[in-house]
């Protein structure tokens, strides 16, 4: 079917609902402004003034990046270790990171958001990598991807996908998607060896066609020899303020989750700016004791009436199918649940 034409200039169509809640309209007259690009995100690399960026994998998070004003959206692949509870990034499918693109570009239209490419959608040849890029814009919804590791075949496809028309950031330094090869989630950069090769990985990606690079878990000295010797922003993790900008993981800097499985693996570099995991198991505890209780819910939470006359149709429908203990307890109830005070008892 066809959709309609509405007054503020969305579209109506018969099977969506009638208020918008979740997916719209999007006021890019609010005090965050106009829709972040690349362009408005150069003009901020070369004035001076820091990116900002958050991880997030949902509607929710990225709603609330859109209303704090965060320049970039990250839907990385660490989804499979923060919503999936995977160990490592590795499970994570090139049609589940679609999935999550989905739900953050739907939460947040002003940032410029960031897809990663996960383990094994891209590796195999440069076709492969343009079809997964192409499927993240295209279904996804997302503005750029980002591709992990700096050596040169890994350039060579970076490349190959910008050169298809598709912004690309780069990622160097601790590379999670390389855990079976580099044995553990390590820090980078630690060695003069080492070092050289983060600086060497991350112009490589420069060249190639990278708009910004990622890096993560480095010494600052190195990030900052980084970023001096890049022509484009560099989004630290991990990596110290030398960085153009810098990204966290939603549920982390939050202090999301407190399970200590969890804790165990926050990096040490987060910062925790709040504790919702406190505030959560509080509020599920207290509901927890209210259902048992029988508090909750109370008639301030059972809003919902039938008219006197509907409740007396029932009744008599109830008595006539033989279902007894029901027209009992809607005559018991009655008062309860009609608009009116009293009820006449008759049937």
């Amino acid at each position: 079917m066809r959709g309609i034409s509405t007054s503020t200039g969305n579209i109506a169509r018969s099977n969506q609902p009638e208020e918008r809640i979740y997916s719209g309209p999007k006021d890019l007259s609010a005090p965050n402004g106009k829709n972040v690009t690349l362009r408005s995100l150069y003009a901020k690399y070369r004035a001076g003034e820091k990116i900002t960026m958050v991880t997030a994998y949902d509607y929710p998070s990225a709603a609330h990046a859109e209303l704090a004003g965060i320049d970039m959206v990250l839907v990385g692949d660490s989804a499979g270790m923060v919503v999936q509870g995977h160990d490592t990034t590795l499970p994570v499918t090139l049609d589940e990171m679609i999935s999550f693109c989905k739900a953050v570009t739907r939460g947040a239209s002003r940032p410029f958001i960031v897809g990663d490419l996960p383990f094994g959608c891209f590796e195999a040849s440069t076709a492969q990598a343009i079809d997964a890029s192409v499927r993240m814009l295209k279904e996804g919804g997302v503005d750029a991807v980002k591709v992990e590791g700096g050596f040169p075949a890994r350039a060579e496809t970076i490349r190959a996908i910008s050169e298809a028309g598709i912004a690309v950031v780069g990622h160097v330094g601790l590379t999670p998607q390389s855990i079976s090869k580099i044995g553990g989630f390590r820090p980078a950069g630690r060695t003069a060896e080492e070092a050289f090769r983060v600086i060497d990985d991350a112009k490589r990606l420069e060249d190639a066609g990278c708009v910004a690079v990622v890096l993560e878990c480095v010494p600052s000295v190195v990030s900052a020899a980084t970023t001096r010797e890049l022509s484009i922003p560099t989004i630290g993790i991990g990596s110290g303020a030398s960085c153009s900008g810098q990204v966290l993981v939603f549920h982390d800097l939050l202090g999301f989750l407190q399970h200590p499985h969890h804790a165990a693996v926050v990096p040490k570099f987060c910062k925790r700016y709040a504790n919702v995991s406190e505030t959560i198991q509080t509020a599920l505890a207290e509901y927890v004791a209210d259902v048992r209780s029988e508090a909750f819910p109370s008639e301030q939470y059972s809003p919902y009436r039938i008219p006197e006359e509907e409740l007396h149709a029932l009744r008599k429908t109830l008595r006539g199918s033989g279902y007894l203990n029901a027209a009992d307890e809607c005559m018991q109830g009655g008062s309860a649940a009609t608009d009116s005070d009293s009820d006449d008892g008759s049937d």
